[in-house]
Formats: structure tokens, C-alpha cells, sequence
């Protein structure tokens, strides 16, 4: 029974039910939440192990998310292709510098990357792009950058990439937010498989607490697919829900951390 379960084992379901309705559901959401949910929930004490942890398991959680959205077929595979191979090396190398960097300053940072990734969102969510977009010559080298700024940018702060990779999608090929969440898996799941692995050659991966996050994601991604496929009738819901995430817990880490003042006061010092 769940009750007879340790208390640290029963956060990290139900973080990894929030990780994983929140992934299938705005694609990127359950990655930005993992690293949050395991510090200040469950009480994962080093930010670094917190960031290989969830790393890990939003790689599997992503694979079933993608079996999800490709039964529904709102997967564009090409441009997912090009966009996953080119953020890879992106992601090696963003991981490797982010366990240099102090974890309270990287969750700070991360903070901040959310809030301006929620405002661009927001600003788009009236856009509906083009369903029966394909990969092309114009497109080609839009996608090959977008992703290898996200790979890097999701390798730095430890996450499986998607609430960048969403709006690079959607930035580089003009395909509607359905499209760019279900696309945007193939690259979540390379990104973050990159990272883990970089991370456990640290040690800095604790496969127990990734593999609790696993099963609760099970569950809580049929639930998230089955949401956006309806969210996705209302014009904007779904970008306006993917941002209003976004934000909220950019916020919550910033609170916690201290990040802002924390990072202005060692800027100022350093002056």
C-alpha cells in the first residue's frame, strides 16, 4: 500500500505524476518542474544530484509521452530529427559546464530563463502556425540553430529541454503548439538521456529516487496527453497554460533560492 511506503518515496510519485501530466501535457512543463519538486519537495539535498536524477527520468517519462503523442500521430518527425541530432552536442557541452557552477546560482539562473521563455509564450499564444508543415530548405537551418541553442541551454540547467524546445519548434518551422509539444519529445529524450549520462559519470545520479519519478510520470502522462489533445481545440489554451507553468514556478525557485537578490549582491561585489 501506498501508506507503508517511506515518505521520500511517496513525494517522489507524486512529483513524478506532476512531471509526467505536465510533460505530455505543454511538453516542457515536466522538465522545469522535476528539478524544482525534487529540491524543495521531496529534499534532495545537493542541486547537482537533483538535476542528474531528473534528468534520467524525464528521459524515460518523454519516450512514453512520444508513444502517446505519435499513437495520435501529432508528431512532425523530420524537423524533431534535425532539431534532436543537432541540440545533442549542444547538451553535452551545457552539461558539462553546468556541474562546475555553484546549484543554488544554476537554479537562480534556470529561474530567470523560465521567466523569459513564459513572456515570449505568452505573447504568441493567438498564433495557430501551419499543420501540414514539412522540413525544407528554409527551414533546415532555423531548426539546426534553435536546437542547438536549446541542447545547450537544456544541458546547462539540467532538464530535458522542452519548455525551449517548444517555442525553438515553433520559431524555427512555424507548426502549430500541438505539433511542437508532441515534436518537441524527440528532443527532450535526446537531450536528456545526453545529460544523465554526463551526469552519472559524476555519480551524480541516484537511480532509486529516478526510478520512483518513472512510475509516477507513467501515470500521470496518459492523463497529460489525453488534456492537450482536448486543450488543443481552444485557441491560445494551450500556450497560455504552458506560460502560466512556466512562470508560476519560476517564481516559486526564485523565492526559495533567493536567486535574484542572491545573484544582483554577487554581481555588485563583483564590481
Amino acid at each position: 500500500m501506498l501508506t507503508a511506503l517511506p515518505l521520500d518515496a511517496v513525494l517522489g510519485l507524486i512529483s513524478g505524476g506532476l512531471v509526467g501530466f505536465t510533460l505530455a501535457l505543454v511538453g516542457g512543463g515536466g522538465s522545469v518542474l522535476a528539478v524544482p519538486l525534487l529540491v524543495y519537495l521531496v529534499g534532495v539535498p545537493n542541486p547537482h544530484i537533483a538535476i542528474g536524477s531528473s534528468a534520467a527520468a524525464v528521459a524515460v517519462n518523454a519516450l512514453m509521452s512520444l508513444a502517446n503523442h505519435a499513437r495520435a500521430r501529432t508528431i512532425k518527425w523530420r524537423c524533431a530529427s534535425v532539431f534532436a541530432v543537432f541540440g545533442v552536442a549542444g547538451a553535452f557541452g551545457g552539461s558539462t559546464l553546468g556541474k562546475i557552477i555553484d546549484g543554488e546560482k544554476l537554479l537562480a539562473l534556470f529561474a530567470l530563463l523560465m521567466v523569459v521563455v513564459s513572456y515570449l509564450m505568452l505573447r504568441r499564444r493567438g498564433a495557430l502556425g501551419y499543420p501540414g508543415v514539412r522540413l525544407n530548405r528554409e527551414n533546415f537551418p532555423r531548426l539546426v540553430g534553435a536546437g542547438a541553442t536549446a541542447g545547450a541551454l537544456s544541458g546547462f540547467f539540467g532538464i530535458g529541454g522542452g519548455f525551449l524546445i517548444v517555442p525553438g519548434l515553433m520559431f524555427a518551422s512555424d507548426m502549430p503548439i500541438l505539433n511542437a509539444i508532441g515534436s518537441s519529445l524527440v528532443a527532450v529524450a535526446a537531450f536528456a538521456v545526453t545529460t544523465a549520462a554526463n551526469y552519472a559519470s559524476s555519480d551524480l545520479v541516484d537511480w532509486e529516487l529516478a526510478a520512483t519519478l518513472v512510475l509516477g510520470g507513467a501515470f500521470g502522462g496518459l492523463i497529460g496527453a489525453a488534456a492537450a489533445r482536448r486543450l488543443s481545440k481552444m485557441r491560445g489554451a494551450l500556450s497560455a497554460v504552458f506560460a502560466t507553468v512556466i512562470f508560476a514556478v519560476a517564481l516559486y525557485v526564485l523565492w526559495r533560492s533567493g536567486g535574484a537578490l542572491g545573484l544582483f549582491d554577487h554581481a555588485a561585489k563583483s564590481a
